[in-house]
């Protein structure tokens, strides 16, 4: 059922006084859509205060989730704009979605929602019902009818952000904007420095005078005499949207009947598609739109450099619209505080493509906080797994190359197959070997969490989450993505205190870089300190110590130029004179091979892939033990649990050759013959 909603024109600023805005809203509308519950009230007290009016609604059920149908989501959209546009008329104003009203934690984050041309406030859709279990979300409409200027929705935009910061300085807000909507935000952020804002910006207008849509804004002349069914026809045609469409679809390689439905269902929603975007979008309002555009572009440009606040850019690689990908590398380049994330198969409305989940993208990315400043623990948002299940889509060949196989001890020294022998309740430190360029990752990662429902959070390299400089040779942040959503934390004493009070399963790593990064004939030998770094710490929390050993990267590859060899030679010796120097330096202190620290990517000639095994030993009980506050203690446990590691590893190298199915080959020919589902078997226990 549609949903009532009272609307105040409090600190608005606009030329309709607030006693006729409460009087022409005072009855309960009966066509507001039910993706939204509620108006903020925008008063004194900031968007938190809410009338109670708005709270009578019936069905809080959320209705999108991001399994959706690509066509359904745009279908959806287009009808919720149609219905809300249908109770429209005043001034701008803030709308709470239905989806977002549900029980959130306490203290989080608010979240304004800052629409893109169309102005209808609904473009995170499908995205509220996630959003609002981490957020308070609020999103700005604006009626078809007003004519604002970009700097009259800068200000209401502005008095909202400030409204907040006053009421909760220590809040974060987030900014997530589309189009003019990142235009919108990054003026706000340019004039509020002082404020926490966080910016998430999809397809930025701010490149606006190299965009189609400039040329389009020169023709309005010509095309205000043409229907606007005929405007929105040629402009698809121009932007080249059937074509695409038509190559998208033969891409498919369906049959000839399929084909053919496809292309008929595209057709008839294309057709449809234009007549409810001249509902959703007037003549008079797409021009008036159009130029807000060109002035807000041109007001964010001459003021991006006192932009100071964290900045994400979603840029989409087919935005018909606009040169996204380009000018969110330019935005990187000029933005201080600023990372970019591109989706190459996307198109203009970032947030209505099927496949975009924008919590996830914020996961990945580690710009959830709560606070002022980002707690990697306190902040971390556990993954779901639907979520976990698209992130690791692009991973799972590992399991069939490499096909793992892990075995662990149980507490009376028997050993199992699986990882029935690691504890369920934390706090548990796992720690072992590094293989080359932490091949074995994501296989061990991706298991815990699938057999045991345990995210093993793992103690990484800095360079995984800063950089000490900008364009070097480093590989994108990005490409780290996976390892922050899983948990990964950068590896300090501090971080370490706060995983184990917070009782989570800790992945440790002694040998570091120097172990993941070895050279020839080093495969398989630890790299760790001469001192204990993690024994007393342990303790301290009575956490349970596992020792493991991993074997196989001799198996998928022969090491063919290792430091030694590509230091001796000219180019490669620059290339890592600059990624050592684009790197934080870790153990700067440290003596002997664990000192030598260089990055460098080491030339692995591939091999037919062979098998990963995992062997963890025994739990090692710290709980309890006084002794262990003692220096000579902790160390005598330290060349315990070092020792435990090198017999795994020697215990691994054994019995994997008695692995029938060590070869991909076999694993292959075992899975044809009994389904590609079933599990290979492996030695005997």
């Amino acid at each position: 059922m549609a949903v009532g909603a009272t609307f105040s024109g409090h600190n608005l600023r606009f030329p309709t006084s607030a006693e006729a805005i409460m009087s022409s809203y005072s009855p309960i509308p009966k066509h507001l859509p039910s993706a939204f519950a509620c108006a903020a009230m925008i008063s004194k007290s900031g968007i938190s205060a809410r009338n109670s009016v708005t709270q009578r609604h019936t069905n809080n059920t959320p209705r999108y989730d991001r399994g959706s149908n690509e066509g359904n989501l745009t279908k959806d959209y287009l009808q919720e704009s149609k219905d809300l546009l249908r109770s429209d008329g005043g001034p701008p104003r803030w709308l709470c979605p239905l989806d977002c009203s549900s029980i959130r934690p306490q203290h989080s984050p608010l979240l304004l929602f800052l629409p893109g041309i169309d102005g209808v406030g609904l473009g995170l859709l499908s995205h509220h019902k996630a959003l609002g279990e981490i957020f308070e979300v609020c999103c700005l409409h604006i009626p078809l009818t007003d004519r604002s200027t970009f700097t009259d929705l800068v200000k209401l935009v502005e008095e909202t952000v400030r409204s907040e910061y006053s009421n909760a300085p220590k809040r974060p807000i987030y900014l997530v904007g589309e189009s003019i909507g990142a235009c919108l935000a990054l003026a706000v952020a340019a004039r509020n420095p002082d404020i926490d804002l966080v910016l998430i910006l999809a397809n930025p207008a701010t490149s606006f005078s190299r965009s189609r849509l400039h040329c389009l804004l020169g023709l309005t002349d010509a095309t205000s005499k043409l229907s606007y069914p005929t405007i929105i026809y040629l402009l698809r045609f121009v932007l080249g949207i059937p074509l695409r469409m038509t190559v998208s679809i033969f891409g498919k390689r369906l049959s000839m009947q399929q084909t053919a439905e496809e292309l008929t269902q595209n057709a008839a929603a294309l057709s449809s598609c234009v007549f409810v975007l001249a509902h959703v979008l007037p003549l008079e309002t797409l021009f008036w739109r159009l130029k807000m555009l060109k002035s807000a572009a041109a007001y964010v440009n001459s003021r991006l450099h006192a932009v100071k606040a964290q900045t994400l850019i979603l840029s989409s690689g087919r935005d018909e619209l606009l040169p996204s990908q380009d000018e969110g590398e330019r935005l990187r380049r000029v933005l201080p505080n600023c990372d970019i994330r591109e989706f190459n198969d996307c198109g203009h409305a970032l947030f209505m493509e099927k496949d975009m989940d924008l919590v996830c993208v914020i996961k990945k990315a580690g710009i959830y906080k709560r606070g002022v400043r980002r707690d990697c623990v306190s902040d971390y948002l556990l993954p779901k797994l639907s979520e976990f299940q698209r992130v690791y889509e692009p991973f799972r060949w590992t399991e069939v190359a490499f096909n793992p196989v892990m075995v662990s001890t149980l507490g009376n020294g028997k050993i199992v197959e699986g990882l029935a022998g690691i504890p369920s309740e934390g706090p548990v430190l796992v720690v072992g070997y590094h293989m080359m360029l932490g091949a074995e990752l994501i296989p061990l990662v991706s298991r815990f969490l699938l057999e045991k429902e345990v995210v093993l959070r793992g103690m990484g390299h800095p360079m995984m989450f800063s950089r000490q400089g900008e364009g070097g040779l480093l590989p994108e942040l990005s490409s780290y993505d996976p390892f922050r959503y899983m948990g990964a934390v950068p590896v300090s004493a501090s971080n370490f205190f706060k995983l184990m009070s917070s009782n989570s399963h800790v992945l440790l790593y002694p040998g570091g870089m120097r172990e993941a990064l070895h050279r020839k004939g080093e495969e398989y030998q630890l790299f760790w300190p001469e001192q204990s770094e993690f024994v007393r710490m342990a303790a301290r929390f009575g956490a349970k110590i596992i020792p493991f050993g991993v074997v196989g990267e001799d198996d998928i590859g022969e090491l063919l130029f290792d430091y030694h060899d590509l230091i001796k030679i000219p180019y490669f010796k620059d290339a890592i004179e600059k990624l050592t120097a684009e790197a934080v330096k870790l153990r700067s202190t440290a003596e002997g091979e664990l000192a030598n620290q260089d990055v460098h990517l080491p030339i692995i000639l591939p091999k037919l892939p062979g098998r990963f095994y995992y062997y963890f030993g025994k739990p090692i009980e710290t709980e309890g033990r006084e002794d262990l506050k003692r220096r000579d203690k902790a160390h005598e446990v330290y060349l315990e649990v070092k020792l435990e590691v090198n017999k795994c590893i020697a215990y691994l190298k054994e019995k994997r050759e008695k692995d029938p199915y060590r070869n991909l080959v076999a694993r292959l020919h075992y899975q044809a013959t009994h389904g590609f589902r079933s599990q290979v078997p492996t030695f005997e226990l």
